[in-house]
């Protein structure tokens, strides 16, 4: 039935699991470092530590948090490349925002020969060209 609500279950991936650490110098960002586990929480050597880096930058709409992979093998490494990638990530965002900006703006279609009389609220002749 059209109405029925849709179930989807929601299940960990036990094979995919991490510890995760947070460290901050509560200025700048966050560096979080995920050890991946065996699904009884025992470290899993198999798998790569991963560390992500986290900032955030000002808005007109608030803050917008920025999050970016750095290959490292240590914390100190980490973040030692922290400022590099966070700039590249912060670049790339805003990139990625004009172009969303772009596409939001090419999408507004003016009907050809204008606004259907009363289309908004008055009943003028006034046509864009």
């Amino acid at each position: 039935m059209a109405n029925e609500p849709r179930t989807t279950e929601l299940n960990l991936d036990l094979a995919g699991m991490f510890l995760e650490e947070t460290f901050t110098d509560r200025r700048v960002g966050t560096l979080r470092r995920l050890t991946p586990v065996k699904s009884d929480g025992s470290p899993d050597a198999a798998r790569k530590l991963i560390y992500v880096g986290e900032t955030q930058v000002m808005t007109p709409m608030g803050a917008l948090p920025i999050a970016f992979e750095i290959d490292a093998k240590s914390l100190d490494e980490a973040a030692g490349r922290f400022g590099g990638l966070a700039k590249a990530a912060i670049e790339r965002t805003v990139r990625e925002l004009q172009e969303m900006r772009r596409e939001a703006a090419s999408q507004i279609v003016v009907p050809q020969g204008g606004l259907p009389p009363g289309a908004l609220g008055g009943g003028g002749k006034i046509q864009m060209p």
